[in-house]
């Protein structure tokens, strides 16, 4: 009767994810990490509406388990060439984060979250001051900068450009670009990984930005006061999203799901007659693709892919892109301000980079530092919101000179 008994409780150990967690017990160092995670995310309100869902998902993908039936994620699913056996494979045999993140490597929840965005932009401080694309181009300088220097430490195109895109400050675009790029490479590298930088050096918009500004800007510069920018029509706002998709397209058109589907947006937004789409796009569709993105994403950061020293040029190089791509944009603005004969504030450079709207805000934040009766965050809107754009052409790019 002992020996049944004993037997019994052996069974259940053995098939208990505490057996797996003494096999694996480097686990728990990722554990670890989602739980400092959620707590930025829900204590220090880190971009909580995706930093907690990726936190959760690195928490259920590494917990431990003895069957691999039993995983809610394979991650040897994703290193395999993606035919329509795969697909069928991991819809028959993969978890529940497997089946969401196909919506990761199908590049479907990054254009839908383009799409909300659209909905929620007003192109108006762009389209009344179109100089402004010139700053949300040179924000993108520090991405082809990082580019050439993670290429000159020995790493692949494929991992150059999907860690490059993250000077862009635009979360769904890192994730789109480096789903592509890292699709089949082999490399160490993930798009959970990306992800985590890219939210992460977002989240520290408020933190990195405003020492480089001060640094680069002289008391004087920061206190320039800006013209009104003037009522932008109805019908300029339905024209610009179908003239920018238009040139983007022709241009790029590794972009044009991207442009496309942010133009999509902007345009149910401004016709006036489609307020039902709208608002969902605005909320229930927003809210949901960026439950499933988080938690999808958020499973692809298991032990083995985060500790590695890659990992560790992927937080360097990051914060080295997103600082370049601040400082391209406020030289750039500095540039502007001489030519104009003082008229620009050059802070609005910083506002380039694709983090909307904070990124605007800090250049309102810094510049009311110097002097409170000025308001720069309009004129700091457009080079914001022109960033959106230039961070989806410059993906594009990327993917284009790295599938030459």
């Amino acid at each position: 009767m002992l020996d049944i008994l004993m037997g019994i409780l052996a069974g259940l150990w053995e098939s208990s994810g505490l057996a797996g967690l003494i096999e694996q017990p480097q686990k728990l160092i990722l554990i670890g990490v989602s739980f400092l995670l959620m707590y930025l995310a829900i204590v220090q309100k880190w971009e909580p509406l995706l930093l907690l869902p990726i936190a959760f998902g690195m928490f259920l993908s590494n917990l431990p388990a003895v069957l691999e039936e039993d995983y809610m994620f394979h991650a040897a699913f994703w290193t395999q060439e993606q035919t329509a056996d795969w697909f069928w494979s991991v819809l028959h045999d993969g978890g529940l984060l497997d089946k969401l993140y196909l919506g990761v490597k199908l590049q479907i929840y990054p254009c839908l979250i383009f799409l909300g965005i659209g909905t929620m932009t007003d192109f108006g401080p762009l389209i009344a001051n179109p100089k402004s694309f010139l700053l949300g181009a040179a924000a993108q300088g520090g991405i082809f900068f990082t580019f050439v220097a993670a290429a000159a430490l020995g790493m692949t195109a494929a991992e150059c450009g999907a860690i490059a895109i993250i000077g862009g400050a635009d979360g769904p675009t890192s994730i789109y670009v480096s789903s592509k790029l890292l699709d089949g490479a082999n490399t160490n590298l993930t798009t959970g990984t990306i992800a985590l930088a890219a939210y992460a050096y977002m989240a520290l918009v408020p933190v990195i930005q405003p020492p480089i500004m001060r640094m680069l800007t002289t008391k004087k510069e920061r206190a320039i006061k800006m013209p009104q920018l003037r009522q932008v029509s109805k019908t300029e706002k339905i024209i610009f999203p179908i003239v920018v998709t238009l040139i983007v397209t022709l241009l790029v058109p590794s972009a044009a799901s991207l442009v496309g589907m942010l133009m999509f947006g902007n345009i149910l937004k401004e016709s006036g007659v489609c307020e039902r789409l709208v608002d969902t796009a605005q909320n229930a569709l927003m809210n949901i693709v960026t439950i499933f993105l988080g938690i999808s994403v958020g499973a692809t950061t298991t032990y083995d892919n985060v500790w590695n020293i890659q990992f560790i040029f992927v937080l360097f190089l990051g914060a080295v892109a997103f600082s370049l791509g601040t400082a391209c944009g406020l030289i750039i603005a500095k540039i502007m301000n001489w030519l104009s004969g003082g008229k620009v504030n050059p802070l609005i450079g910083s506002a380039g980079v694709s983090a909307v709207p904070m990124a605007a805000r800090i250049s309102q934040k810094v510049g009311a530092e110097t002097d409170p009766t000025n308001f720069l965050l309009m004129h700091a809107m457009g080079p914001n919101v022109a960033g959106v754009i230039g961070s989806a052409v410059a993906a594009g790019v990327l993917l284009s000179v790295v599938a030459y």
